[in-house]
């Protein structure tokens, strides 16, 4: 389990710079995105990457990869969003957001650490198809929630449902590395 927390940490670096990077150019411009339209970002990624993994071809430059870091950021986005509440501007400095989203990150790692425990890293089974139905799975679960005005009755609730999408994008991430399959 500790290559797998190496690979994890290696994969949130790469996802921070990015993110620092992205920063820098834009500002934190989607602080104005409300909850659903941060979900429906994910969804749209999820979704790209799903049809290049059924149609075997892909007629946009950005890779499959890209989108996998795309989904961590946007889910660590979405945490930030909740965390913090929606704004019309961002009142936050720049290093603030870096904190926030690194410190979703390595939450996100903690927990999968603690999941990788008891499930002895059966996602290194997996194909990473599988981890793209996932991730649409927890969106519509999120979706749903979101519907329901963020109300369950015995479920978990939208937050845990983004740290998990952060995992199974990191779990893809690495066998992509591990395989050059994406």
């Amino acid at each position: 389990m500790e290559k797998t927390k190496q690979q994890f940490e290696a994969i949130i670096q790469n996802c921070n710079n990015l993110f620092s990077s992205k920063l820098k150019d834009y500002g934190a411009s989607w602080r104005v995105m409300r909850p659903s339209s941060v979900t429906d970002q994910i969804f749209i990624k999820a979704s790209r990457i799903r049809s290049i993994e059924e149609k075997g071809i892909q007629m946009i430059g950005d890779s499959i990869k890209a989108e996998f870091i795309g989904i961590v950021n946007y889910a660590a986005i979405a945490l930030i969003q909740l965390e913090k509440g929606w704004s019309d501007a961002a009142s936050e400095s720049t290093e603030e957001i870096s904190q926030l989203h690194h410190h979703h990150l390595i939450q996100a790692m903690e927990l999968m650490l603690k999941k990788n425990h008891d499930y002895g890293e059966a996602w290194r089974s997996m194909r990473v198809s599988s981890f793209t139905d996932i991730i649409l799975t927890r969106i519509n679960r999120i979706k749903q929630i979101e519907d329901n005005d963020g109300i369950t009755g015995v479920s978990e609730g939208v937050e845990s449902n983004f740290s998990d999408i952060i995992n199974y994008a990191i779990f893809a991430l690495i066998k992509s590395d591990e395989n050059e399959e994406l």
